[in-house]
């Protein structure tokens, strides 16, 4: 069939469309060593229309025993499928700002820990339903007068006690039992060994028997690390020393990922020695840095790593505490 001159322009025109894209085409990167070598899946978590589902993320990662995965943004929770896919959202006053989250399987079902540091409170809710059974604010009966109560971390021990960080204000950690009665608290701020100079990250360290708390020491000088007290709150040991801005933590088997501000993530062994650092940002322009904007993210490059998850694969999701929310999927190279 003879082509007219219109159809034979737009086929140059849909031609060169498809030649752009292909060359715009981002391929995934490859990062880490060894045992803890990952490729990047680029897109993943996007919107069909290419933008994040997200908006600005100050939040934490967590995945359900289904494989379902949620990361909090400042307009609250967002559940995506292993494909990267929208399943659930848990939006609204009752879920923004949640800065760190841990889930934990009871009897009643799956349910998530949240630390809302803007909103000066701890919760749980049903992580199927979306149902609040319990929120913590500032507990009265700690007889403390606080001007300011900001939770930026939460964990749980295998007795359902709950462990509320205060690491925006007093550097405080509480404890509650699994009802939400204050049973103690423990730490203060400073640069000693002992104290915590923003207390940013907390986790339950089941590396070792009985657990421990994990604790990142975000801004002690003159290096973040990593600490560990007992369950009642005693000073057990520094685990690592010289880190950039470690914000969070999460186990994993043998393995601990840290997110650090700086741009990049760090995984820990047995030892607790780095085995291998992933994303590192070189670029003290766009690393430690909230406004870099989706049109300006590098595949492979982090920016200001916040939060961190394994799934049951070894897999690695990272969130960076971003204006326009980012969320990335590491696939685990076996």
């Amino acid at each position: 069939m003879k082509i007219g001159v219109p159809h034979f322009v737009a086929t140059i025109a849909i031609c060169f469309s498809l030649s752009v894209i292909a060359a715009e085409e981002v391929m995934p990167v490859r990062m880490g060593c060894g045992a803890m070598t990952f490729d990047t899946v680029p897109g993943w978590g996007l919107r069909p229309d290419g933008q994040s589902a997200l908006g600005p993320t100050h939040g934490g990662v967590v995945i359900d025993k289904a494989g379902n995965i949620y990361t909090s943004a400042k307009k609250g929770v967002v559940v995506f499928s292993p494909e990267g896919k929208v399943v659930q959202e848990y939006l609204g006053d009752k879920y923004s700002n949640i800065h760190d989250m841990e889930i934990r399987e009871e009897d009643e079902g799956e349910f998530i820990y949240g630390a809302r540091n803007v909103d000066a409170e701890g919760l749980k809710f049903n992580a199927h339903s979306g149902e609040i059974v319990l929120n913590l604010p500032f507990p009265v009966e700690s007889g403390l007068d606080l001007k300011k109560f900001s939770p930026t971390a939460i964990t749980v021990a295998p007795n359902g006690d709950i462990y509320l960080s205060d690491g925006y204000a007093s550097n405080h950690i509480f404890k509650f039992d699994k009802m939400g009665k204050y049973v103690m608290h423990f730490g203060t701020k400073g640069n000693e060994l002992k104290e915590f100079n923003t207390a940013h990250g907390m986790t339950l360290d089941t590396r070792y028997d009985p657990p421990r708390l994990l604790i990142c020491d975000r801004n002690h000088q003159p290096k973040g690390r990593l600490l560990h007290y007992d369950l009642e709150g005693n000073f057990i040991e520094e685990v690592v020393t010289g880190l950039g801005m470690p914000t969070s933590a999460a186990i994993q088997g043998d393995f601990v990922s840290v997110p650090d501000l700086h741009g990049r993530l760090v995984i820990l062994d047995r030892s607790n020695t780095i085995i291998a650092v992933l994303g590192h940002n070189s670029n003290p322009a766009t690393r430690v840095n909230f406004n870099v904007p989706q049109e300006q993210w590098i595949e492979g490059i982090f920016s200001g790593t916040h939060g961190s998850y394994w799934d049951a694969d070894g897999n690695l999701y990272v969130q960076d505490w971003n204006v326009s929310g980012r969320i990335m999927k590491l696939v685990r190279v076996k």
